[in-house]
């Protein structure tokens, strides 16, 4: 993993850097690298994105993205999924999808790596929460389990196979229960 540099980086001089496989992160003045995506990561990512799009993009609800850099509040960071409303996306003067997001994404959501610290990628959600993020999952794998997170709001904790994932109300067509998120780690 890429350790913070020798000398401090401002974001200004950390976003000039050529982007790194996996994503770095600009995070408190430091430069983390995220770890490479394993199986359990990649499939439920690979799944959840065009799954949340189906649902969202043809009605221009949202849009959902994935490894996106968004950079806002004094970080740079690269959730595993990014969701924006239709009207947030940011756009070029052709009207096409912007290169950078310099906003808070509407939906974040982290997939738990294996050796991936809990605790950073929380507060890489609750920094987005902090900036007018509607909600963020943290999805752990290993354990079967979905942390929800919303603004000033108690974390709910979803782990029963039949328990209907809860999501942001733009996208309150998607219905996704705990056994239906993971059971495209059988597929």
């Amino acid at each position: 993993m890429l350790e913070a540099a020798s000398k401090t980086l401002t974001l200004e001089e950390f976003l000039q850097l050529p982007e790194t496989k996996p994503a770095s992160e600009y995070i408190d003045g430091q430069i983390i690298q995220k770890p490479m995506p394993q199986g359990k990561h990649s499939t439920l990512q690979g799944e959840l994105v065009p799954a949340i799009n189906f649902v969202v993009k043809p009605k221009r609800l949202a849009r959902a993205f994935p490894e996106l850099r968004c950079t806002f509040g004094g970080r740079s960071i690269v959730p595993d999924s990014a969701v924006f409303v239709w009207s947030r996306i940011p756009r070029d003067e052709n009207g096409e999808v912007a290169n950078t997001f310099a906003i808070a994404p509407d939906w974040t959501i982290e997939i738990l790596s294996p050796d991936q610290s809990q605790t950073k990628v929380t507060k890489n959600i609750l920094h987005c929460l902090k900036h007018g993020t509607q909600m963020g999952w943290l999805i752990d794998p290993d354990e079967q389990t979905v942390f929800v997170y919303r603004p000033k709001q108690e974390t709910e904790v979803f782990d029963r196979p039949d328990a209907l994932l809860p999501t942001p109300s733009f996208a309150s067509e998607l219905q996704l229960t705990i056994k239906d998120l993971f059971a495209w780690l059988l597929e």
